[in-house]
């Protein structure tokens, strides 16, 4: 079966800072993948490769088989345009820290946008999603609010509810719930426990271990542009085997 993602080599640099130093991993499809790791290990900027936010410096990134940013002819490999790209990235739903939502959109109007703009779906079409999609989320009372009138944890849900409109298959999620008061974590995470149930495959840079414990399939502990350890979550979290994991997990746990 293909991987849902595949890293071969992947190097990342910006200018003379080296960030991805080879990464390689793989990502089955259905799978909750979780990356943890110190801040600065190259984590959200591998996510950000995974969708050709950024460009990788080396190596080969492919979704569902096909290569992230490239098309292979022979040897070489050509850049898509920027409108190849973007057709590509409809597949792939990104919610961020920071949620990024339309303030002068309603939760109802910023979950329909895509499907209207970029799919040239009928607005009836999209509302109709975007009712059930609020609803999943447990926002649909919340479909006329602004974003300033909901909270964080409100905003990351409706940001959760934008990301499945496009009806992605694969979701990557960017510490969603590090910007967050500590009692509106749990609505965000009760949220990605129901994707993961449905067979959604995502991969998650995360900083809450007990959700990486009882929800990830896949763990990888990053650190320093390099993967240091890998299993399953529970093994990593309770017999950590390298020296690294062992010393940011004593701190984290």
């Amino acid at each position: 079966m293909t991987a849902m993602v595949k890293a071969e080599g992947v190097h990342k640099s910006f200018g003379a800072a080296h960030i991805l130093k080879g990464i390689d991993l793989e990502v089955a499809k259905g799978e909750v993948f979780c990356l943890i790791g110190p801040s600065g290990s190259g984590k959200s900027t591998f996510l950000r490769c995974i969708n050709h936010l950024e460009q990788v410096s080396a190596g080969r990134l492919y979704v569902d088989g096909e290569l992230v940013g490239y098309r292979q002819k022979g040897d070489k490999l050509y850049e898509l345009k920027d409108s190849e790209v973007a057709l590509k990235r409809r597949d792939i739903g990104m919610v961020f820290q920071r949620f990024n939502l339309f303030p002068h959109m309603t939760a109802m109007e910023n979950v329909m946008e895509a499907p209207v703009q970029v799919r040239g779906e009928s607005r009836a079409v999209a509302r109709e999603r975007a009712i059930s999609l609020l609803d999943r989320v447990g926002l649909s009372d919340k479909a006329k609010n602004y974003p300033s009138q909901l909270s964080g944890g409100q905003q990351q849900r409706v940001a959760i509810a934008r990301a499945l409109a496009m009806e992605p298959k694969l979701m990557l999620f960017d510490e969603p719930t590090s910007a967050l008061d500590p009692e509106l974590v749990g609505d965000v995470l009760d949220v990605m426990r129901g994707l993961a149930e449905d067979g959604m495959t995502m991969i998650v840079v995360t900083h809450e271990m007990g959700f990486a414990r009882e929800v990830g399939d896949a763990l990888v502990f990053m650190d320093d542009g390099v993967v240091v350890e890998s299993g399953h979550p529970r093994d990593v979290l309770t017999n950590p085997q390298h020296d690294r994991t062992k010393s940011f997990l004593s701190k984290v746990l």
